[in-house]
């Protein structure tokens, strides 16, 4: 039996993914996919069972994986491609969604043009369902879900991990950080680590965001994922200067004082009656705070 044409591969982590397995499932041939999945280590035999119903249904053979333990996002990343048989790998998040019925197809294609090594189509997130997760929304909207155009414009500046396309020789030579640990950077700092060597392309193929996080996670998130950028500054420094939140950060870190200006941008930021917005750009102020504790050191 012949290879497939593209490994869909999805992480997850106490996440369940049926509902973007269910969304993939009819969009192309059994032979031309294959997908597999990692659950990285949550440990949820509830999870497990929920998960393997949903691939009982489902047409896309689906293999699930388990890790013992929790490695964190690279790891399970660099695990998933070194099982993958097809020459070209797409990693999805498990919180996504696919709303066009085409959405490999578009994949395929360009795989068949031949004429990209790295492709990233982008994302949409959801409508926020209550008012814990509108900031996010927000954020994500203003920051992270723009055109494919515009994409291209900045380069690897906007590519995430999330809807990335690569051809495996890339990632067999380039493979994800382990040394990034928690949460953030980790594909910013694969982007710009390939994009001297490899043709990156930014296609309009957006996958929908579900995972909208609360207020708190966002700041806590924000709050302990200094140690993360300042790796990827260390590891990237002339690409981090060009990017405008390396630039608040290097001034805030010159303000004698600027922690004590964290409560308040707290609560800002958790004000529902303060304009969007403001609460977004408190949250921005708030990251580079604790970023610019990270620098020192």
């Amino acid at each position: 039996m012949s290879a497939p044409r593209l490994s869909i591969l999805v992480p997850f982590y106490r996440d369940d993914p049926s509902v973007l397995l269910r969304s993939l499932d009819g969009q192309a041939r059994v032979d031309e996919v294959e997908v597999l999945i990692m659950d990285d280590g949550s440990g949820d035999e509830a999870l497990t069972r929920a998960v393997d119903t949903t691939i009982a249904t489902l047409s896309l053979p689906v293999q699930h994986l388990h890790a013992p333990a929790n490695r964190g996002r690279s790891a399970t990343r660099n695990a998933l491609q070194a099982r993958a048989q097809a020459d070209w790998v797409l990693f999805l998040d498990a919180d996504m969604r696919v709303d066009h019925s085409d959405f490999i197809t578009r994949y395929l294609e360009q795989i068949e043009a031949g004429d990209c090594d790295v492709m990233f189509g982008g994302f949409t997130v959801e409508a926020a369902r209550d008012e814990t997760t509108e900031l996010h929304r927000a954020l994500s909207d203003a920051s992270d879900c723009l055109s494919a155009e515009a994409r291209q414009a900045a380069g690897p500046q906007y590519v995430a991990s999330s809807n990335l396309c690569v051809r495996r020789t890339v990632l067999n030579e380039e493979g994800f950080d382990s040394g990034f640990s928690g949460w953030g950077w980790e594909d910013s700092e694969w982007a710009a680590r390939i994009h001297a060597r490899y043709r990156l392309r930014h296609v309009d193929n957006p996958a929908v965001h579900l995972g909208l996080e609360s207020t708190d996670t966002l700041l806590s998130r924000f709050a302990t994922s200094g140690p993360n950028y300042r790796r990827f500054t260390q590891l990237h420094p002339a690409l981090a200067e060009r990017l405008p939140l390396y630039r608040i950060v290097t001034k805030l870190s010159r303000v004698p004082g600027h922690k004590a200006s964290r409560p308040v941008l707290r609560g800002l930021v958790r004000a529902k009656a303060v304009p969007t917005r403001l609460r977004v750009l408190a949250l921005k102020l708030w990251r580079a705070s604790h970023y610019a504790e990270a620098m020192r050191g």
